[in-house]
């Protein structure tokens, strides 16, 4: 992996990837193969998990949500996500959640890429759960069922097709006009779809069930008689102190993998489990250097909270698909004076003339 190249002439001017241009660029490639190419990314950077820096997100809790900031650095590059996550926004006609990153160089420090990430957020986390089910699902799977219908679970649906082989998909939401627009976005997708009453309906026949939901509370989507043997759960609701899918017997009959244990223990559903009690850490499974599925009857539980270096391969990822592209503007982010000593000269020469 390099660093991005980029002239000195140029490092003033940082590229900025807006929604429009994002969605542009999604299109330009196709949904599916740009979940395709994070997937490469990911697997790039969790093999290379031990060279991160690595820390639980800085969050800041109030009773309406959560605002975090998620860094992380390879020693050649840094980057970082500001994220929230709001629960009751969809009731006021706002996402619950928005995001936007940025990457810059060690070297230097300055910055390379600041991009948009509520669109990038939702793509990079449906390519995580479908390159860890890759791993941790059964074999011949061909039915996902997703648990929770909202801004998430299209993507979920379309990475499980293209990276897992997925050919049906059973929804289920609370709310039952979340299933019907989930149903007409996928239509046309190359998916059977089937639009479910009860999370018992939409787990029939599953080999894989993704809960997605959003409330900000210790919930039970799937409760244990409901799950059998052979599963591959990927729970990734639950993403904060407080907020679980998951009846937590299903967890004591489950190996259970995660992304990084001091953060998934506090936001997990393992929040619920005593702090010793022993996960699996999934980039140790995707870097070949232990077994995830050992069992047809084994079940597998993905407790997926999202985590910094999973955003720095989608970053990686966009930064390098733009190159050369009309899918970015150039932002004047950085002072460049002609001497570096001089930032107050530049100021003053920058005065409106007067005369």
């Amino acid at each position: 992996m390099n660093k991005p190249n980029l002239a000195p002439s140029s490092l003033a001017y940082v590229p900025f990837v807006s929604v429009q241009n994002m969605m542009a660029l999604v299109h330009s490639i196709g949904i599916e193969d740009f979940m395709k190419g994070i997937v490469a990314y990911l697997e790039e950077d969790f093999k290379n998990w031990e060279n991160f820096d690595k820390t639980p997100r800085v969050a800041s809790h109030s009773a309406e949500g959560v605002i975090e900031l998620m860094p992380t650095s390879n020693g050649e590059i840094y980057g970082f996500k500001y994220v929230n996550g709001h629960p009751k926004n969809t009731h006021e006609g706002l996402q619950t959640v928005t995001a936007f990153g940025l990457l810059a160089t060690v070297d230097t420090g300055y910055p390379v890429l600041l991009s948009e990430m509520t669109i990038l957020t939702a793509l990079r986390t449906a390519a995580t759960s479908a390159l860890v089910s890759k791993h941790l699902m059964p074999k011949g799977a061909t039915t996902m069922a997703v648990i929770g219908n909202g801004a998430q679970s299209e993507f979920q649906c379309l990475a499980a097709k293209a990276i897992c082989g997925i050919q049906n998909v059973r929804l289920y939401d609370i709310d039952p006009a979340a299933t019907q627009k989930a149903v007409r976005n996928l239509k046309n997708q190359g998916l059977k779809v089937t639009s479910c009453t009860s999370p018992q309906e939409a787990i029939e026949g599953a080999h894989i069930i993704t809960t997605c939901t959003a409330d900000k509370q210790c919930a039970t989507i799937l409760s244990d008689n409901m799950v059998g043997a052979g599963i591959h759960i990927n729970a990734i609701g639950g993403d904060c102190p407080g907020k679980t899918e998951l009846h937590v017997d299903i967890l004591k009959r489950s190996d259970i993998f995660v992304e990084y244990p001091p953060q998934t223990r506090v936001e997990g559903e393992i929040q619920a489990l005593a702090d010793d009690y022993p996960v699996n850490e999934i980039w140790k499974v995707i870097a070949g250097l232990e077994t995830g599925r050992t069992s047809a009857n084994q079940i597998t539980l993905f407790d997926g909270v999202g985590f910094a270096i999973e955003d720095f391969s989608a970053l990686r990822y966009v930064l390098d698909q733009i190159q050369g592209t009309a899918f970015m503007q150039q932002l004047d982010m950085v002072a460049d004076p002609d001497d570096p000593r001089d930032l107050f000269g530049m100021v003053l020469r920058a005065k409106p003339n007067q005369g």
